[in-house]
């Protein structure tokens, strides 16, 4: 598929897991000896419509590349402190070429909406919530 700027795309293949994202005033109690309601007291925001097309494009970026985002696990969950948050948000612009679709680039917008929220508010985390 070509695009643009000339360099040629290969549509990420469907897939069936998704990465949700939450913002927490502090870190999120979600271990097995905690219950979900336990997590839930510290939710700020949330994002949950976008996970399916926020995976597909962290999955462009792979694994062992540089940056914070290349360590979002898109089967697990993966904590970014506000520092994380702040460091993930200078990769975004670079996320946006990659993007195939409006909902890819919807999610990545939601992306940096909460990075953004979770690096200017001291002592927060982001949940990437994987499948």
């Amino acid at each position: 598929m070509g695009t643009r700027d000339g360099l040629r795309r290969v549509a990420f293949k469907e897939a069936t897991m998704g990465i949700e994202l939450e913002l927490h005033s502090e870190r999120p109690a979600w271990t097995e000896w905690e219950t979900w309601d336990t997590s839930r007291a510290t939710v700020l925001q949330g994002s949950y419509e976008h996970g399916k097309a926020l995976a597909q494009v962290l999955a462009l970026l792979g694994r062992n590349g540089p940056g914070r985002l290349c360590s979002v696990a898109p089967f697990d969950d993966t904590l970014f402190t506000e520092h994380d948050a702040e460091a993930a948000l200078l990769e975004v612009p670079g996320l946006l070429p990659l993007c195939l679709n409006e909902s890819q680039t919807a999610a990545v917008h939601d992306l940096a909406t909460l990075l953004a929220v979770c690096a200017a508010t001291p002592g927060s985390y982001l949940w990437f919530m994987g499948d």
